[in-house]
C-alpha cells in the first residue's frame, strides 16, 4: 500500500519550516481507496517568494485547521504505506518536523518519483513535476498546489510502476507489509483482490515473486489457484504469503506483460516457457506464373512469416475465413489440391485466378492487402485498446516493423506522432512471442483503433 502525497510549506530556514497544505491517496497499486486534502495553518508567516509560488497567502490558512488537529488523520492514513513523493526526502523531512514538535516520532518508508524516473524514464530533459509530466503526457492542473501535485504524482507513479519490470517497487511494498506475509489464511488475501483484468504476482514470505499468471478476473483466477488440488497448486498454496497485481485495462497488455517478466523474472513456480507458443505459421511464395500464394506449414524460425498459429486448426480456419474475405483462391492457399479450377470458383466467391482468368496483377494487389493487414513488417503504427480507468487508454508501439513496447495515456493526450508514443512507452522485448501474441489478437479483435504512421515499401 501506497501513500502519494505532495506537501506545500511556508519556506524559510532549514527545519523551521511549517505545512500549508498537505493532500494524501493512499493508492493500492490499482486505484486510489482513500484521500485527504487539507490547508493548514502553519502558525508562523509564509514567505513571500512562495505565497507568489502556490498562491497560498497568510489570510487563506488563518481559520485552517493547526497541524496537531489533522496529525491523527496523517497517522491513520499512512500506517502500513509506503510514502511516495516527487523528491520524498523533502515531504518526508517536513512530516517528521512537524510530528517532532508534537513529541511524537513519525517514521516511514519511502519511495522518490524522481530517483524512479530517472531510473526508469531516462534521458529527460528534466525530472521536475511539471515538465516531467507534460512530456509524459499526464495532466497537470493547480501547479505548486498540493493536491494538483499529488494527483499528478499518482499518475506518474501508475506509469513507473507499469515500467518498473524487475518489480522492485512491488517486491519494496510486500517487504512493508509483514503482517499480511504472516497471515497464511487464503480466503483472506482473495478478500483483498479485485475483479480486474491484469497481471499478478503470488510473492513468499521474503517478497520474492514464485509465481506470474495473467487473467481477465484476477480474482477469480487466484480463486481456482487457491481450490485447486493439484500437487502443484498445492505446493503454491503452501508457500504463498501475499498476492499483489498490476492493473492493464485489457487482455493484450496482460499477456505480453506476462510473457516478459516470466522470462525477466524466471519465479520458481512458473513452468519453463516453450521455445515456440505456436507451431504453425502462413507463408507466402510467388508461383512461375506470377501469382502469390499462400501456404500454411510448421513453424520455422529461418524463415520469415506473415502470421503465427498455436495449432493447425487455427491455421485452417483463419486461412479459410481470409480466402472468402477476400475472395482468394483455394488452390492458391493450399485449401483445394485437386486439377482444374478450384470449388470456390464454381460458386463464383474466386475470380478465376487458378485458371488464369484473373491476371496476376489483380489477384496479387489482394494478397498484399491480407498480407499488409496480418502482418506488421516495416509498419509503424500504435494500436489502442482500453486503459485501467475511464480516462485513459492503452498503447502498443510497432516501428519499423518492430514490437517496442506498451504504455498507457491520458484521453487529452493526443498520439499523432511517433515521438510522443515513444514517450510513454516502456520497452519490451521484440521477441517472437511477442509477436504472435500481438498478431492472434489483432485477429481476434479486429475493431481496435489503429493509428499509422508513415511507413516504408511493403515489398515481398
Amino acid at each position: 500500500m501506497y501513500a502519494i502525497l505532495d506537501i506545500e510549506t511556508t519556506g524559510g530556514k532549514y527545519n523551521e519550516e511549517g505545512i500549508t497544505e498537505i493532500a494524501i491517496y493512499k493508492f493500492d497499486g490499482s486505484k486510489v481507496v482513500d484521500q485527504f486534502i487539507s490547508l493548514v495553518n502553519p502558525e508562523q508567516p509564509i514567505q513571500p517568494f512562495v505565497v507568489g509560488l502556490t498562491g497560498i497567502n497568510n489570510d487563506m490558512l488563518r481559520n485552517a485547521p493547526k497541524f496537531y488537529e489533522v496529525a491523527k488523520r496523517i497517522v491513520e492514513i499512512t500506517t502500513g504505506c509506503i510514502i511516495v513523493a516527487h523528491n520524498s526526502k523533502f515531504d518526508h523531512r517536513i512530516l517528521r518536523l512537524e510530528f517532532r514538535r508534537l513529541g511524537f516520532d513519525f517514521e516511514r518508508k519511502t519511495l522518490c518519483t524522481v530517483e524512479l524516473s530517472k531510473k526508469l524514464i531516462p534521458g529527460q530533459a528534466s525530472y521536475s513535476l511539471g515538465k516531467l509530466v507534460k512530456s509524459l503526457g499526464i495532466p497537470l492542473s493547480d501547479r505548486h498546489r498540493a493536491n494538483g501535485d499529488a494527483q499528478a504524482t499518482v499518475k506518474l507513479f501508475k506509469m513507473l510502476m507499469a515500467k518498473d519490470l524487475e518489480k522492485e517497487i512491488l517486491k519494496a511494498s510486500v517487504r512493508n507489509e509483514p503482517s499480511k506475509q504472516i497471515d497464511t489464511k487464503l480466503i483472506q488475501i482473495i478478500d483483498g483482490l479485485p475483479s480486474i483484468t491484469g497481471v499478478y504476482y503470488l510473492h513468499n514470505d521474503e517478497g520474492e515473486i514464485i509465481y506470474i499468471g495473467k487473467s481477465k478476473n484476477i480474482r477469480k483466477r487466484i480463486n481456482q489457484h487457491f481450490t485447486n488440488d493439484q500437487h502443484k497448486s498445492k505446493e503454491v498454496q503452501k508457500e504463498v504469503a501475499s498476492v499483489s497485481f498490476e492493473a492493464t485495462g485489457n487482455e493484450l497488455i496482460a499477456l505480453l506483460k506476462e510473457n516478459e517478466e516470466i522470462k525477466q523474472i524466471k519465479p520458481k513456480y512458473n513452468k519453463a516457457l516453450k521455445k515456440n507458443i505456436f507451431n504453425y505459421a502462413l507463408y507466402h511464395f510467388v508461383d512461375e506464373d506470377g501469382y502469390i500464394n499462400l501456404k500454411i506449414a510448421r513453424s520455422d524460425a529461418r524463415k520469415k512469416s506473415i502470421t503465427t498459429f498455436t495449432n493447425l486448426q487455427q491455421a485452417k480456419s483463419v486461412l479459410h475465413n481470409i480466402v472468402d474475405k477476400h475472395q482468394l483462391c483455394q488452390k492458391l492457399t493450399g485449401l483445394h489440391l485437386g486439377n482444374g479450377n478450384c470449388f470456390s470458383y464454381t460458386i463464383k466467391s474466386c475470380k478465376g485466378a487458378c485458371i488464369k482468368v484473373e491476371t496476376p496483377e489483380e489477384y496479387n494487389l489482394r494478397v498484399l492487402e491480407v498480407i499488409a493487414l496480418h502482418s506488421f513488417h516495416n509498419q509503424n503504427m500504435l494500436v489502442i485498446d482500453r486503459g485501467r480507468e475511464i480516462d485513459e487508454k492503452s498503447a502498443l508501439l510497432v516501428e519499423e516493423g518492430e514490437f517496442k513496447g506498451i504504455g498507457f495515456f491520458n484521453l487529452n493526450h493526443q498520439m499523432n506522432n511517433l515521438d510522443i508514443a515513444r514517450s510513454i512507452i516502456t520497452p519490451m522485448t521484440n521477441d517472437r512471442d511477442a509477436r504472435h501474441i500481438i498478431q492472434s489478437y489483432l485477429r481476434k479483435n479486429s475493431k481496435l483503433k489503429i493509428i499509422q504512421f508513415a511507413t516504408q515499401d511493403t515489398g515481398i
